[in-house]
């Protein structure tokens, strides 16, 4: 139940800096320039709500999702690692399956015994 309600605060958390991040004026860049008259009317303070409004929510996601970490039932977490773990092997069994039957081993051809005939020849 809890991880339920941290994982619907999450999402509501998210879309709120979403939307604070998109409402900001930007600091710098070209788009600075046009933003100049915003702040001689008073928006300054907006903008710093906004930033603080920012901070609190990305704290907010980081506690809420240590929070639904600790809230997880351990019996469903070990049975999705097993769950996990057999699908890791199968997908192996399956890749080295693959590469045996599309990569054929070569052999290493041997080396020519063309060296040893052109020192007899210089002697």
């Amino acid at each position: 139940m809890l991880y339920t309600i941290c994982i619907a605060l999450i999402l509501v958390a998210s879309v709120l800096v979403i939307l604070a991040v998109l409402v900001q004026n930007p600091k710098s860049g070209m788009a600075a320039n046009f933003g100049a008259s915003n702040q001689v009317m008073g928006v300054r303070e907006t903008s710093n709500f906004l930033e603080k409004f920012t901070w609190a929510m990305a704290i907010a996601i980081v506690v809420l999702s240590l929070v639904a970490t600790l809230a997880m039932d351990s019996a469903k977490v070990a049975q999705s690692n097993s769950e996990i773990a057999r699908d890791a092997k199968a997908l192996q069994e399956r890749l080295v399956e693959e590469e045996s039957a599309v990569v054929p081993q070569a052999e290493i051809p041997a080396a020519p015994a063309a060296p040893a005939a052109e020192e007899s020849q210089a002697e």
